[in-house]
């Protein structure tokens, strides 16, 4: 690794697994998909199970229960066999399906589920710490804070506080942030903002409170705005959105920013967010520049193409300036080839460190 880059440091992949399937037989392939799908959390939908008779509504939950539980300690699994650098995985939301829905609460006190979802758990973090996976949450776009419909605030406290949950019974419990673990919001609508964020976050949990984060987006609350709020819950930095909100700016280590977002966390390493516009759409670009935000509107792009993420962490400079602030943050690469993007990212750095050292 180049100098910049700590022992500690470490990038992963969000939610879902990819296999890189290669090319072969029908059966090849399909035993492949088939390895996928035992790697990857599966859901069910309220409506689906409200179709069902008592009986098979119980048996349906409790299979999609009991798989998601096997395939998350298998993710945690796969990824604490990766190198140190790679040890990072943000988890899927969808682990307990319906959990807060009134239609199955019911089955999820029965205590045969209950001791399953908590053993299952359990044992998924008791694996995390052994192996040095660091562990997060990202809840959609519903789970937020601020917002002028009360419905609204109290499908987020409902949503941030069952994350918090999950990571109660995964033994994530103890204090700010243990082993670096989080939950990762935005703000919500611009109308009440911040402020309407600072006065709905004492309502969620004590649990729920001492994990939750939130980050910058493209919209409405770029980085400046949601530092203030450092004061109150770490900040998760995205470089990507701050890239678009901002109209191309790129912030180094040094920027005086980046020293508030590392002392929001208060003594535990921070996460970044990283991604980088389309493969399709910067087709021209040098892989070796950065991207030029104006240029590219100039030449017709839109925000909302830029904004989208590519499959691949395709671009050396982008990757070159991730390694830069790995001197400070751990990185969740959200690329839509998922583990394959962050494999592909941790190479280039890794090459990056043996070029030095030679």
């Amino acid at each position: 690794m180049s100098p910049q880059v700590p022992s500690q440091a470490r990038l992963g992949f969000c939610c879902t697994f990819v296999l890189d399937e290669p090319p072969g037989t029908h059966a090849t392939l399909k035993a492949a998909r088939e390895a996928t799908r035992a790697m990857n959390l599966t859901t069910v939908t309220m409506a689906h199970l409200a179709k069902l008779n008592p009986a098979d509504r119980r048996e349906k939950l409790v299979g999609v229960v009991r798989h998601n539980l096997t395939a998350l300690s298998r993710q945690i699994a796969w990824v604490g066999a990766r190198p140190p650098i790679e040890r990072l995985l943000r988890m899927g939301s969808n682990v307990l399906p319906g959990y807060t829905h009134l239609a199955v609460k019911a089955l999820y006190a029965e205590p045969d589920l209950r001791m399953a979802v908590e053993t299952g758990l359990a044992e998924a973090g008791v694996l995390a710490r052994r192996l040095g996976v660091r562990l997060s949450f990202h809840p959609g776009p519903f789970c937020l804070l601020a917002s002028q419909n009360p419905a609204a605030i109290e499908n987020g406290l409902s949503e941030l506080d069952y994350h918090a949950e999950l990571f109660g019974l995964m033994g994530y419990g103890g204090g700010w942030h243990p082993h670096g673990a989080h939950i990762n919001i935005h703000v919500g609508a611009g109308d009440p903002g911040v402020a309407g964020f600072r006065e709905t976050l004492p309502r969620a949990s004590r649990l729920a409170r001492d994990l939750v984060t939130v980050e910058n987006d493209e919209n409405l609350f770029g980085l400046d705005e949601v530092l203030r709020l450092s004061d109150l819950v770490p900040v998760v930095f995205d470089l990507h959105h701050h890239w678009v909100e901002s109209g191309g700016d790129y912030i180094e280590p040094d920027d005086p920013r980046i020293a508030r977002v590392i002392e929001s966390w208060r003594g535990v390493r921070p996460v970044a967010h990283i991604s980088v516009s389309r493969e399709a759409v910067l087709a021209d670009c040098d892989e070796d520049r950065l991207p030029d935000f104006p240029a590219l509107r100039e030449a017709g792009h839109s925000v909302r193409d830029l904004a989208a993420h590519s499959d691949l962490m395709w671009n050396r400079a982008v990757n070159d300036l991730v390694a830069r602030h790995l001197a400070w943050a751990d990185f969740e690469i959200e690329a839509k080839a998922k583990n394959l993007a962050s494999m592909q990212i941790a190479a280039h750095i890794q090459s990056m460190g043996e070029a030095v050292a030679a």
